[in-house]
């Protein structure tokens, strides 16, 4: 009979690709590692690595038992979820990545969730949304915060949930959508803005964005290559708009603090002007410039029925919920302010 602790180790392998990484993740020795993925393969009855002097790969069996794998932990997990649902009071540690903005974003509403589950506790670590899915996927950390400007996920979430290309996964409790062992949540659509200085003549909310006549101001962004400066730098493009090149800084908490000095102006997302909201203006962009990423919650289907990540999904949720509202405020106010210039 296959060991399902082995079979852990098979999967993480897989996701790490390496002896020496799958060993780090899972407190082993690479030589523990490297004995118990052969005694698998003794168990298997076929060989599953393709070892080299320098490196192991899977088999093209190595590859399929994985998949095996994956599923089987997922099932296992399911059981335990199932079990602990009938728990009280959620309780334990949860494990949540996100991406900067949104780590301030929606720590709030994580830290209120603890304090109406005392028996509960968080660690909210930053991960790039990449990271933050591999993570979640490998059962590192029980839910992340991602974001996708491409809209793959968004088709993802709105394909039907027999879709066969989704593996005929069904629906997550309460998700969008399941997709095989994770559920993805929905939580906020993230326009971009354009972000000045209070004082600066484009604040002046009786004036419309013309993004054009900036063309010449001192613009901040992100390093060419990350995904918001690819959006805003297609962004500007459709308006035929090419401005001098801009100062580049890591961290878009960074660039909102040196346009609330006034050292410059830039597009950002919306959710990563965060705590400078007081000290700068934040415009909407004009029509048909909506540009946005969408921002997403993602378990493991089979935790999710778990008291403790049910609290922090439904955390998130109504985070995301008070976020659009307080947007949707902003952009009211906005066109009530346009609707009354002469």
């Amino acid at each position: 009979m296959l060991d399902i602790r082995r079979l852990r180790m098979l999967h993480e392998f897989a996701a790490r690709g390496s002896i020496a990484r799958t060993a780090e993740a899972l407190g082993y020795t690479p030589s523990a590692v490297s004995q118990q993925l052969a005694v698998l393969e003794r168990e298997a009855g076929t060989p599953l690595l393709d070892r080299t002097a320098r490196s192991a790969g899977l088999t093209a069996a190595g590859r399929r038992l994985a998949v095996h794998a994956e599923r089987i932990l997922a099932m296992v997990e399911e059981a335990e979820s199932d079990l602990s649902a009938q728990a009280a009071e959620p309780s334990g540690r949860v494990v949540v990545t996100a991406f900067p903005s949104a780590a301030v974003a929606f720590a709030p509403a994580l830290a209120r969730s603890l304090r109406a589950h005392p028996k509960l506790s968080l660690l909210l670590r930053e991960a790039d949304p990449a990271e933050g899915l591999q993570l979640v996927r490998s059962g590192e950390v029980e839910a992340a915060i991602v974001d996708d400007w491409t809209g793959r996920l968004s088709a993802l979430v709105a394909s039907p949930p027999g879709d066969a290309s989704m593996d005929g996964a069904g629906d997550g409790a309460g998700a969008d959508h399941g997709q095989g062992v994770l559920s993805y949540y929905h939580l906020v659509r993230d326009p971009l803005v354009l972000v000045v200085a209070r004082d600066h003549p484009a604040a002046n909310p009786d004036l419309p964005v013309d993004l054009r006549a900036l063309r010449n101001e001192p613009w901040l962004a992100a390093p060419s290559g990350e995904p918001s400066r690819q959006a805003t730098d297609r962004l500007l493009a459709a308006v035929g708009l090419t401005p001098p090149v801009p100062s580049e800084f890591e961290g878009l908490g960074t660039v909102a603090n040196l346009v609330a000095r006034g050292l410059g102006i830039a597009i950002m997302p919306r959710l990563a002007v965060g705590a400078y909201e007081r000290r700068l203006v934040v415009r909407e962009l004009p029509a048909g410039l909506d540009l946005a990423r969408d921002v997403f919650a993602v378990a493991r289907t089979a935790s999710v029925a778990r008291p403790s990540v049910a609290v922090i999904v439904s955390a998130l949720r109504g985070a995301a919920r008070s976020i659009s509202h307080r947007a949707g405020s902003t952009r009211d106010t906005q066109e009530l302010q346009e609707l009354r210039e002469p």
